[in-house]
């Protein structure tokens, strides 16, 4: 009893402070729904329902410190409930089998892929004589057929290859399939011939893609080059201008999220505005006295990133800023602290709640980690400002820690996701960060004021110059020896407990907060104990990887690029996948062998290869891309077992399969 009163008194000393835990309480019971390995029914839902009518009941009655618990379980339920509705909300045919054939819809979005190829995105959709409640509602295609003037809101024909959104690449890996479901991706795939145009643009629901598009070819226009390309992506949101050894430099020197329209820009942005504003109304006394300037340069503030939501193209990082940007905003106008842990929650709260499948997201951790971070820190410093030097210093000191701080907040998750670390991250962002606010937001801004009277060239020019020095900066930091590093991905628990540990330390308030310190050590300790799958087989049966003493080692040098990419880049390895096919002894025939604890690996490729092996025996597993007809005891892997197992991964003694981690849900083929 003792116990338990200490844990309501420590409650009761929460009071005004336990708000902002609300949306760690919805994430818990989100990421209890996409933990699951089956899709839940009705009675779950129905007993998710009755906790949160029993919670709400006792937070009612109650006024100690238990009252706090209840309504953490009530948001633990509903965020439960949320996200399974989300998800049957979303629901859209997906196809089921490989499609080669006519393929015919409207243009909804354009960019490009990790091959450099342009790539759109089609709804709409006919597909040959797929009938209607089989045909997906959206597709994407890789055209590698030469590039195309296209707009939003054209028709356009071609002949493809469509198969179903991939599974994870390796037991426990990203599922593109559950992210596709969120988007209605029903089908990827590729053209390699020619695209017509079968009616002139239909920009119903369109006319916002469409104006934003007609921008950013203007500023391309007028700012050719990779400057261009980098300019529209962050007026517009449009990165198909951008080639991809750029992109490679930026995510090497941690610039990467200049690209995304995120907090970042929509902060500076509004942050801007909102000072011109209030610096001009201030500057006229019978305004500054008479009006609430304050409110009234929120307001325009608000404006504003409401046309840079709808410009920038309103994807979910977008979104997710302009709900933390008008939050913040809103405070001002009701006379609240604008910057404020409960401020950050709000946000959140909302977030989740439009989006629950944005708790996955790497841009939503880290977009979340650096906000709550920034605020908690400078938050529990704001009592020692002049300890921070000279008032002349004190900007150029901020910057420096808030750099600083969002880089060791997010570097974690960064790590986790990506694999990767750039050891001169901080560098680059002290170098660039400064001139996306003080010179690039600002010249855009103006830019769009001159838009009118055909003068944005100006306000262009300088913004081209900003981005020509961010880029210049990218370049030679990606070009120093050793600026990127890779790690190896941490077992699927870790981030959630580093993440509870962290949040511990940021929300809760008295000297217990350090208690958080254990959880993010002990994360870090499993997090340097997690093994890598020793055997990794492709979906497709096209590639074998096994881990030895240099590194893992691939079956082929060329082919299953993507894949290739992902497993070395999870294994913590930098190389290429010609460097890892060089640790793969000789093929000996047509086959790929490998001697493996004791067991030949024998990977086949071709149907050539497939129909020269005929026999097997106890001490071989045979790997094949193509169907084989073999006599023996051996363990066989083929398509027809790749088709209902997925990506497979084996260990002495172990066998685990991409079907039996994700189980039957909704977005995994036969649930």
């Amino acid at each position: 009893m003792r116990v338990l009163a200490r844990v309501e008194t420590a409650l009761l000393n929460q009071t005004g402070y336990l708000f902002q835990w609300s949306p760690v309480c919805l994430a818990i019971g989100i990421g209890l729904y996409f933990a699951l390995r089956f899709e839940p029914g009705w009675q779950i839902y129905v007993c998710f329902s009755s906790v949160i009518v029993a919670a709400m009941g006792m937070a009612r009655k109650s006024r100690s410190g238990w009252a706090s618990l209840a309504i953490g379980g009530t948001l633990i339920a509903a965020g439960f409930i949320l996200a399974g509705a989300r998800a049957h909300t979303v629901a859209e045919p997906v196809l089921s089998w490989r499609y080669y054939g006519p393929v015919e819809g409207r243009v909804v979005a354009i960019d490009r892929s990790a091959s450099d190829a342009l790539r759109v995105t089609l709804d709409r959709v006919r597909l040959g004589d797929v009938p209607l409640d089989r045909r997906p509602r959206r597709v994407r295609l890789s055209l590698h057929g030469g590039d195309v003037a296209l707009v939003p809101g054209q028709r356009i024909m071609t002949t493809g290859h469509l198969s179903p959104p991939q599974g994870p690449v390796e037991p426990g890996g990203f599922d593109f399939r559950r992210h596709a479901w969120f988007q209605r991706l029903g089908a990827v795939g590729y053209t390699r011939v020619p695209v017509l145009l079968v009616a002139p643009p239909d920009r119903t629901n369109l006319r916002i893609t469409a104006w934003r598009m007609a921008i950013s070819a203007h500023v391309r226009a007028l700012l050719p080059g990779e400057v261009g390309g980098f300019a529209a992506a962050v007026t517009t949101g449009d990165r198909s201008g951008m080639g991809q050894e750029t992109l490679n430099n930026l995510r090497a020197s941690n610039l990467a999220h200049l690209l995304a329209i995120s907090g970042l820009h929509m902060g500076l942005l509004t942050g801007f505005v909102y000072l011109i504003c209030r610096v001009t109304l201030s500057a006229v006394p019978v305004l500054a006295l008479r009006l609430p300037v304050r409110k009234i340069a929120a307001v325009c503030a608000l404006v504003a990133a409401v046309v840079y939501l709808l410009l920038s193209g309103g994807n979910v990082a977008t979104e997710r800023a302009f709900i933390m940007v008008s939050v913040m905003l809103g405070a001002i106008l009701i006379d609240r602290r604008s910057i404020s842990l409960r401020a950050v929650a709000v946000a959140a709260l909302i977030v989740l709640s439009l989006r629950p499948e944005s708790l996955l997201s790497p841009g939503f951790q880290m977009s979340f980690a650096a906000t709550t971070a920034l605020v908690a820190v400078f938050g529990a410093l704001r009592g020692f400002g002049s300890a921070f030097g000279p008032k002349w210093l004190r900007p150029i000191i901020g910057v420096l820690m808030s750099s600083a701080i969002a880089g060791l907040a997010t570097a974690p998750i960064g790590a986790a996701h990506f694999n990767s670390l750039s050891h001169y991250g901080l560098v680059a962002n002290m170098l660039s960060v400064p001139v996306m606010g003080a010179v690039v937001v600002p010249a855009a801004v103006i830019a769009a004021i001159l838009a009118p009277f055909g003068l944005e060239w100006f306000g262009l020019a300088v913004m081209g110059a900003g981005l020509e020095w961010i880029l210049a900066v990218s370049d030679w930091i990606s070009g120093l020896e050793g600026a990127q590093g890779y790690v190896v991905s941490p077992p699927s628990y870790v981030l959630p407990i580093f993440a509870l540990g962290a949040l511990w330390i940021a929300l809760w308030r008295g000297g217990a907060r350090w208690v958080g310190v254990a959880p993010c050590m002990v994360a870090i300790a499993l997090w340097g104990q997690g093994n890598r799958p020793e055997v990794l087989v492709a979906d497709s049966g096209g590639l074998v990887g096994v881990m030895t003493d240099q590194g893992r080692a691939l079956s082929k040098e060329k082919g299953s690029k993507f894949i290739a990419t992902v497993w070395l880049e999870n294994d913590g390895d930098g190389a290429s996948q010609k460097t890892a096919a060089n640790r793969w002894p000789d093929g000996k025939d047509l086959s790929q062998r490998y001697f493996w604890q004791g067991k030949e690996l024998i990977h086949l490729t071709g149907k050539r290869s497939a129909r020269e092996f005929s026999e097997c025996g106890d001490d071989q597993i045979v790997i094949s891309a193509v169907p084989v007809q073999l006599s023996g005891t051996c363990m066989v892997i083929d398509p027809e077992l790749l088709n209902k197992t997925g990506s497979i991964a084996l260990s002495i003694g172990n066998v685990m399969t991409s079907a039996e981690v994700i189980g039957k849900r909704l977005w995994s083929p036969d649930s």
